[in-house]
């Protein structure tokens, strides 16, 4: 018989799962859109869909119009063109909009749009790589950072900095899924890791 105990679990391993599915759909849709681009589109696609994903993260009646049956296909698909134009999205995107609305794939755009960043970056040769610390860092400091990271991986950066009071202090640094964590934050999580295993 299941313990209460085993419940989380299950529900952590279920969320795991559905993150993964999640992900190779995604990838294959971003795939998919790369593939019908021309070069001189790609950036212009990727805009928009960076800025859907993060619409879409953000704005709960957004989430709420793409979501719910109460509003129509048609209507949903109006919704993300006339986002998509403000975004500049090029005509092959808002076609793309319109069959994730329906397929029912309007709640994985912010994934698509990750992948379809990975896609342009790997295109150009360049590595996206984010910079959390816990104080906006000068841009001295940020010069140095990407040069040296430039030089560490051989390739071209783009390098995007965030601030995260959490973090107290250091930085954390992630390349794709690799994440290098300096931080004051990191470092307690990491010792208490260790402490509870003991």
């Amino acid at each position: 018989m299941q313990t209460h105990e085993g419940f989380p679990f299950v529900k952590k391993k279920n969320e795991r799962i559905s993150i993964v599915i999640k992900t190779a759909v995604a990838r294959r849709y971003a795939q998919a859109l790369f593939e019908l681009l021309d070069a001189s589109t790609i950036e212009s696609t990727r805009a928009a869909l960076t800025g859907l994903g993060e619409a879409i993260k953000e704005s709960v009646s957004l989430r709420h119009v793409v979501a719910s049956p109460t509003f129509g296909a048609e209507e949903k698909i109006a919704v993300l063109a006339e986002l998509g134009s403000r975004l500049g999205c090029p005509p092959v995107g808002k076609t793309f909009l319109a069959q994730l609305v329906k397929k029912n794939r309007v709640g994985f755009i912010p994934e698509i749009a990750e992948a379809f960043a990975k896609l342009a970056d790997a295109s150009k040769g360049t590595q996206q790589i984010t910079v959390s610390s816990a104080a906006a860092l000068p841009p001295a400091e940020q010069d140095r950072i990407s040069t040296r990271l430039r030089e560490m991986l051989k390739r071209q950066v783009d390098v995007t900095f965030h601030t995260d009071a959490r973090h107290l202090a250091g930085v954390q640094i992630q390349l794709g899924s690799t994440v290098v964590d300096s931080t004051v934050r990191g470092r307690l999580q990491a010792m208490q890791s260790l402490l509870t295993k003991e």
